[in-house]
């Protein structure tokens, strides 16, 4: 009976600082958006799913209709 072994597990190389500043700008950037997200006010009887006026549909009941 053989063991199984684990990988060896490798340490990430180092990111060069341009790498590292466009996460750190991105991670603020969802930041906002996650922020500007909650201070909106929750939609009453709305939509599920991905905003018809973005994707260009509006479904209702089975119904797509695109205009």
């Amino acid at each position: 009976m053989t063991e199984k072994t684990e990988p060896e597990e490798r340490p990430a190389p180092a990111l060069p600082p341009a790498a590292r500043r466009a996460l750190a700008e991105a991670e603020a950037r969802r930041a906002k958006e996650a922020a500007e997200a909650a201070a909106r006010p929750r939609e009453l009887g709305g939509r599920d799913g991905p905003d018809p006026a973005r994707y260009g549909d509006w479904e209702k009941g089975g119904i797509v209709s695109d205009f």
